[in-house]
């Protein structure tokens, strides 16, 4: 049996499997599951468990982004537009939205 806090828990997470390799992607923020206005901008985390991870990478996500904003000088089909399979997850709630690692190399 499942634990009631297991069954609905108090802040968002969300399991991923990306490119064969599991992780987490949470906020500590619960009104995130409840007020449509905290997801403007706001904060996730991810933890893989991987060597390559030594800690929990903090993620700000802007779901109110414009497609003008982003850097033009870019091809969107070139290779440097490739996104990373974590930011690819998270458009699947939030389809504009836009991954900042705050100035970390994307390493997932």
């Amino acid at each position: 049996q499942v634990c009631r806090g297991l069954q609905t828990p108090q802040v968002p997470v969300w399991l991923c499997s990306l490119s064969g390799r599991h992780g987490v992607l949470f906020s500590t923020d619960s009104l995130l599951l409840s007020d449509w206005r905290r997801e403007r901008v706001f904060r996730l985390y991810f933890y893989s468990g991987q060597r390559e991870q030594a800690k929990t990478a903090p993620l700000t996500i802007d779901t109110h982004s414009h497609h003008w904003e982003q850097d033009r000088r870019e091809d969107p089909s070139s290779p440097g537009k490739r996104r990373p399979p974590i930011e690819m997850a998270i458009r699947t709630k939030w389809a504009d939205a836009t991954v900042s690692w705050k100035g970390a190399d994307p390493f997932f």
